[in-house]
C-alpha cells in the first residue's frame, strides 16, 4: 500500500511538473473547452480572451473590387438635419435576454446614405403610375462607369460639364466632388454647401451626352438652390437613374465596371442601394 501511495506521489509530482513546463498550452486548451461550452451568443477566442474582430474592408481581392457605399449608422448625415440620422436599428429580440436568435428591425428614410432616386421622387404622377424603384432597369445600374473629378468649388454646370469632355457612348458616371475631400457624408450635420448640379449642368447632361446613370458624393444630386429645378431635369424623362451618397473616397478617375443594386421595394420613390465598383 505505501508502494502505491508513493508511485502516486510521483506520478503526480510529475505531472505537475509537466504541466508548469506546459502551462501556456494548458491554458489554450481550457480556454477551447470552455468556449465549447459557451452559448452561442458569447464572444470567445482560443488565445487569451480577445474578443472576435469582424474584418471589415473598403478594398478585395487586393484592391480590385471597391466598395462605393457608406456604412449606415447612427451619426451619417440625413436631410436638413442637424442632429444626424439618429437611431435606426433596433434589437427586438436578443439571445442574451433568452431568445433562440438575435432579431433586429430597422426604420429608416429612402433616401438615407447611399441611394438610388427612381421617377416618382419629384413626379407624383410617376409616383401614382408606379414608377418605383422596382421599375430602375439593371442594365443601366450595372455595367461599364467612367468616374470623374470635378474641378474644386465649383458646382456642375454646363460650363463644368463641358470641361469634363464625357465622350459619346459613355452611359454611366460617377462624379468625385469637393464634397468628398471635405468628407461630408462623414459628418453628421446637414451641409447646403456640398456641391451638385444646377439647372443648366442638368440639362446639357440630358441633351448633350448619352448618360443615362448619375452618380454623386453627397446625398443630393442638386445643388441646394436648384434641388427640385435640377431633379426635374434628370427624371421627367424616366430614362435617367441617379444614385446618391456614394463614397468615392481615394478613388481615381477612371474607366470601371460598376454594379448597383437597390432594395426591390413596391411602391418606394427611393431604396438605400449597395455599389460597388470593379478595375
Amino acid at each position: 500500500m505505501e508502494n502505491n501511495d508513493n508511485n502516486v506521489a510521483g506520478k503526480t509530482k510529475k505531472m505537475k511538473m509537466k504541466m508548469k513546463r506546459h502551462s501556456n498550452s494548458l491554458t489554450i486548451v481550457l480556454a477551447f473547452s470552455f468556449c465549447v461550452g459557451l452559448a452561442a451568443d458569447e464572444f470567445c477566442a482560443a488565445e487569451g480572451n480577445q474578443e472576435l474582430i469582424p474584418d471589415r474592408r473598403e478594398e478585395y481581392d487586393n484592391g480590385r473590387i471597391i466598395d462605393i457605399s457608406h456604412r449606415y449608422h447612427a451619426q451619417m448625415p440625413a436631410w436638413e438635419s442637424k442632429e444626424s440620422l439618429g437611431q435606426f436599428l433596433w434589437l427586438r429580440r436578443s439571445m442574451k435576454n433568452g431568445s433562440v436568435a438575435n432579431f433586429s428591425e430597422f426604420k429608416l428614410p429612402a433616401h438615407s446614405g447611399t441611394h438610388v432616386d427612381a421617377p416618382g421622387h419629384v413626379f407624383d404622377h410617376y409616383f401614382h403610375a408606379g414608377f418605383d424603384v422596382d421599375s430602375l432597369d439593371l442594365l443601366l445600374l450595372n455595367g461599364p462607369a467612367l468616374l470623374v473629378h470635378v474641378p474644386r468649388h465649383q458646382n456642375i454646370t454646363a460650363h463644368v460639364m463641358k470641361s469634363l469632355n464625357i465622350p459619346r457612348g459613355v452611359r454611366r458616371v460617377l462624379f468625385r466632388t469637393l464634397n468628398t475631400e471635405r468628407r461630408l457624408m462623414y459628418q453628421k450635420e446637414f451641409d447646403t454647401s456640398y456641391v451638385g448640379f444646377t439647372v443648366d449642368g442638368a440639362k446639357w447632361l440630358v441633351e448633350n451626352t448619352d448618360v443615362k446613370l448619375v452618380g454623386i458624393d453627397y446625398i443630393s444630386i442638386a445643388a441646394f438652390d436648384h434641388l427640385i429645378p435640377a431633379h426635374l431635369v434628370f427624371l421627367e424623362g424616366r430614362e435617367v437613374i441617379i444614385v446618391e451618397g456614394l463614397k468615392l473616397d481615394d478613388v481615381e478617375a477612371g474607366i470601371y465596371t460598376v454594379h448597383c443594386l437597390p432594395l426591390r421595394l413596391t411602391g418606394a420613390e427611393g431604396s438605400p442601394i449597395r455599389c460597388i465598383l470593379i478595375k
